[in-house]
């Protein structure tokens, strides 16, 4: 069964409940008011009769003397004593039974429905009348109920004709109303065939309703999980070309030198070391690929404790000022005592990643300089070089896996892949911190790391 007959019966059931149930309420409702004003209108002619019987009663019950039975043509009276008919209403005739058999036998006034001769329902209120404490007679005031019979079976009629017409007119209305507020999701079935057919991710599930409402909503939760699908699969493309690139260069080198020794057959120094050179480059690749997946799956766990930044900062400029030897001069401009929580060599994997960018892009007899201040509540850390910089253009794809933003893909033996950024990147994202660049061709890159302080 369909989404939309589901939805439909589903409204068909709710409304033909409500329908039935306010018609029982009705029903009921209408019984109980008729037999109230019945019972009502029996009660105060009993009254009536038993006040003036019982002002001429003997203490011997020699009779009863009853009032004018004329005056109640719409209601019927029988006035019993302890075992025969004393009076009755003229519109009983001739009958001489009790209107109620068991209620004239009872101590207490007592209402009850009976049939009388076959085909006449009463409504009858048995009323025993005492004298000093003694059963001298009974009252019995009854009447009709064809008539309230007869508007409960016309109640029942329209009430039935009611619900079934109405439910029909609420099932025309509610295929009708259904149809109209399922039709958008046609059309997101419709478009997202058409983008699975033609494996065209850049298409989105048109809607010209508010983008407020439920089908609004779900339309723009489609197009943007349409859209962040796109810049995966994109991003996967160009992972996939990027690293098949990274591995292609090293096993180029790999196999000629490989093929250069046996053409010779002799060991080549060099080429040994070519080797290694290029094998080494393979595993630094493999390592942050896989530090990379880790990070993404959630894998690579962080275990924080206290960190002395400037101790940190000082063991990396040490480290650098030997691997810069006299290419670049790498100074220390400011320093400050700063404690931040985190996972030391993690943090040190950052600072060395940008401090030997910074040594590597920065031509001979150029600067890099180091500094570590406070900021508010975090902590500043600042890498700046006096290289070419990096053009306007690449600054916002800089931290994006395997961007490099020299033009040539042409390395050198120490060259890296376009990773370390993006390591770096996501290291201060879960310290909680962010990582910020600024360029202008010409006059050299800046990198600043913000990182929040123990408090």
């Amino acid at each position: 069964m369909s989404l939309r007959d589901r939805l439909t019966l589903l409204n068909i059931v709710l409304l033909g409940g409500l329908f039935v149930f306010f018609g029982v309420v009705a029903y009921v409702v209408v019984t109980v008011l008729l037999y109230n004003q019945i019972d009502n209108s029996l009660e105060k002619t009993a009254e009536q009769l038993i006040r003036q019987a019982r002002m001429d009663i003997s203490g011997e019950m020699g009779g009863i003397i009853t009032p004018n039975l004329k005056l109640t043509s719409n209601i019927l009276v029988q006035v019993w004593d302890a075992d025969k008919l004393v009076d009755y209403s003229p519109g009983l005739g001739n009958v001489k039974i009790p209107l109620d058999r068991l209620g004239i036998r009872s101590a207490l006034p007592t209402y009850r429905d009976v049939t009388f001769e076959e085909d006449i329902r009463l409504r009858v209120l048995s009323v025993p009348l005492v004298s000093e404490r003694r059963p001298v007679g009974v009252v019995q005031v009854a009447a009709n109920l064809n008539v309230v019979d007869s508007a409960r079976r016309n109640l029942l009629s329209v009430l039935v004709f009611s619900t079934v017409l109405g439910v029909a007119i609420a099932a025309l209305a509610s295929q009708a109303s259904v149809k109209q507020f399922l039709s958008p999701l046609e059309t997101i079935t419709s478009a997202a065939d058409q983008i699975n057919r033609a494996d065209d991710l850049s298409r989105r599930v048109p809607y010209d309703g508010p983008p407020e409402d439920e089908i609004g909503q779900l339309v723009g939760a489609i197009n943007q999980t349409l859209e962040r699908l796109e810049v995966l699969f994109t991003s996967q493309h160009r992972f996939i070309a990027d690293v098949s690139h990274e591995l292609r260069t090293p096993l180029t080198v790999i196999k000629g030198n490989v093929d250069l020794m046996r053409r010779m057959k002799s060991f080549d120094a060099e080429s040994l070391d070519s080797i290694d050179q290029e094998a080494g480059r393979l595993t630094r690749l493999v390592t942050d690929l896989l530090l990379l997946a880790k990070a993404e799956a959630g894998s690579l766990p962080l275990t924080k404790s206290a960190v002395e930044l400037d101790t940190l900062l000082m063991e990396v400029f040490t480290e650098m000022r030997v691997l810069a030897a006299n290419k670049v001069q790498v100074k220390l401009t400011e320093i400050d005592q700063l404690q931040v929580s985190g996972e030391r060599d993690r943090l040190k994997q950052v600072l060395l990643n940008l401090v030997a960018n910074a040594i590597q892009y920065t031509p001979a007899g150029g600067d890099v300089f180091l500094s570590l201040g406070r900021s508010g509540d975090n902590a500043k850390l600042i890498v700046r070089d006096t290289g070419p910089g990096i053009p306007a253009e690449d600054l916002p794809y800089i931290f994006e896996r395997f961007f490099r933003a020299e033009k040539s893909r042409t390395r050198s033996g120490t060259a890296g892949f376009g990773l370390g950024l993006s390591i770096a990147h996501w290291i201060v994202e879960q310290h909680g911190g962010k990582i910020e660049v600024s360029s202008r061709e010409g006059l050299g890159t800046t990198f600043a790391v913000w990182l929040p302080l123990v408090k």
